[in-house]
């Protein structure tokens, strides 16, 4: 799907999802490993029997749709003391929140970039394009986590995450976040993500100029396709956004310079 000049030429930043989309949660057997240490270390669980963890993950399950549902993100402790460890005492459980959502996160493996993330955020920054995160995630610790592990913090201007932001996608006020912290116009900004129903429909009700998807290397979600919020584009590598947003420079010259000569300056 080709976009026209005309509509790329107004975008000043390009927004990104991270899970699925920037980078991709593989297993990893140390890493899973050292969580669930971690994990049972924090909890005081050393000894917690396997009906235990399974209820956990019922429990995070459970929590993951209600959130989804009602587009809200609890603070992480809140989420332990009222969904996963119902009762559990606020006061234990607040200094280790963080770390303990980071934790119970890494239990499914580590975060890898998607291939050719870093080559194309790169090559957008040097394009003149201003970048960001906005992304759905329990843990406040997570993604920055990544971020840094991949040497990505210079890389964005904004991070904007739910866990923050006390709110998901695809509710638009965790898109204005970011155009606010930007200090652009929703139509100044584009956004890129693997979910049309989070992703696209969150993106354009907040009213960014464009909204694109990564559809996955299986096909498109079959669940997805009947959304009546549709991306402006469909990728299938994050190269792909490289024929898509040119440079910015020479672009807006461009378009400037027949004004200036019909004003007869």
């Amino acid at each position: 799907m080709v976009i026209p000049v005309q509509v790329t030429r107004n975008i000043e930043a390009i927004l990104f999802d991270m899970n699925g989309t920037l980078r991709a949660r593989e297993p990893h057997e140390p890493t899973q490993h050292a969580a669930f240490e971690r994990t049972k270390e924090l909890l005081g669980k050393k000894d917690a029997t396997k009906s235990f963890w399974e209820e956990l993950e019922r429990r995070t399950k459970d929590y993951g749709n209600w959130a989804q549902e009602n587009l809200l993100q609890l603070p992480e402790k809140e989420i332990w003391t009222r969904w996963l460890l119902p009762g559990a005492p606020t006061r234990q459980i607040e200094p280790i929140a963080a770390e303990l959502t980071l934790a119970w996160s890494e239990r499914k493996g580590r975060t890898v970039p998607k291939p050719g993330a870093e080559k194309t955020l790169l090559e957008l920054k040097r394009r003149g394009y201003r970048l960001g995160v906005i992304s759905n995630s329990m843990s406040s610790l997570d993604i920055p986590r990544s971020l840094d592990a991949f040497g990505w913090n210079d890389l964005f201007e904004v991070v904007i995450l739910s866990t923050v932001e006390k709110c998901r996608k695809p509710t638009p006020e965790i898109f204005w976040a970011a155009t606010r912290k930007m200090n652009l116009e929703p139509a100044q900004c584009a956004y890129l993500g693997n979910r049309i129903s989070r992703d696209v429909v969150g993106c354009k009700r907040a009213g960014f100029g464009l909204g694109i998807i990564l559809e996955p290397s299986s096909g498109p979600r079959p669940d997805e396709q009947e959304q009546s919020i549709q991306p402006e584009a469909v990728i299938h590598s994050l190269n792909d956004l490289l024929m898509i947003f040119l440079e910015r420079g020479p672009l807006e010259i461009k378009d400037q310079e027949p004004h200036g000569d019909s004003s007869g300056s």
